[in-house]
């Protein structure tokens, strides 16, 4: 039966998410400290659209970077997570050591955090809508038989790309925004260094189903 009540869909989403996570992720992968696992569910809820430190996830963990590995990995195969790598042509001032994590449902994310606010009230707008429109994006690779590498561009001086796809030897650069009439440049080191052979699009709420669907 679906659900039709807002409060019964938080119920079963909720109660969906641990379950799974516990029984299904915990169980059958030999988890040892679930505890572990759920801190850093909730510290990765925070730092969607932000570069990803194993180093400073340990730390607040109180364990090791290899433990932080191992459970990054865990969430990667099990579907919860998706990490979004660094691209580079090899340019020194391109950052690619460290990564970007989304989760493969928003609902999920929202659940673990137990915040189901309406969109409007939400503080945390700009990432939900960016974890869901690069989500749906990868969806729609999948589906359509899209072959293609993903990536997000940032550089030491801070200009940076939220997508981008290479297929077929071909750069599309996508930058995600919340504003219904969002619009910008490309950043000047991606013009300089691959203007020519990529387009840059702004992704907004006017040409969002166009891009996911």
């Amino acid at each position: 039966m679906t659900a039709k009540k807002t409060s019964d869909k938080k119920l079963i989403l909720s109660e969906l998410t641990r379950s799974y996570l516990l029984k299904d992720i915990l169980q059958l992968e030999n988890v040892r400290n679930p505890a572990t696992l759920f801190r850093l569910l909730s510290l990765l809820v925070y730092q969607v659209g932000n570069e990803v430190s194993l180093n400073e996830l340990a730390s607040n963990l109180g364990v090791d970077k290899n433990t932080v590995a191992r459970y990054l990995y865990l969430l990667e195969k099990c579907y919860v997570i998706y990490n979004l790598r660094g691209f580079s042509r090899n340019l020194r001032s391109e950052i690619t050591r460290t990564g970007k994590y989304y989760f493969c449902d928003v609902g999920v994310r929202n659940a673990i955090i137990n915040n189901f606010s309406p969109i409007e009230t939400r503080n945390d707008v700009g990432h939900l809508w960016e974890n869901f429109v690069i989500m749906e994006r990868i969806k729609k690779q999948t589906y359509s038989g899209i072959y293609a590498n993903n990536y997000f561009w940032r550089t030491w001086e801070k200009q940076e790309i939220d997508f981008v796809e290479e297929r077929d030897g071909k750069l599309s650069a996508y930058e995600i925004k919340w504003g219904k009439h969002s619009h910008q440049n490309a950043p000047s080191q991606w013009q300089e260094q691959y203007g020519k052979e990529s387009e840059f699009v702004v992704v907004n709420q006017e040409n969002v189903v166009k891009f996911v669907t």
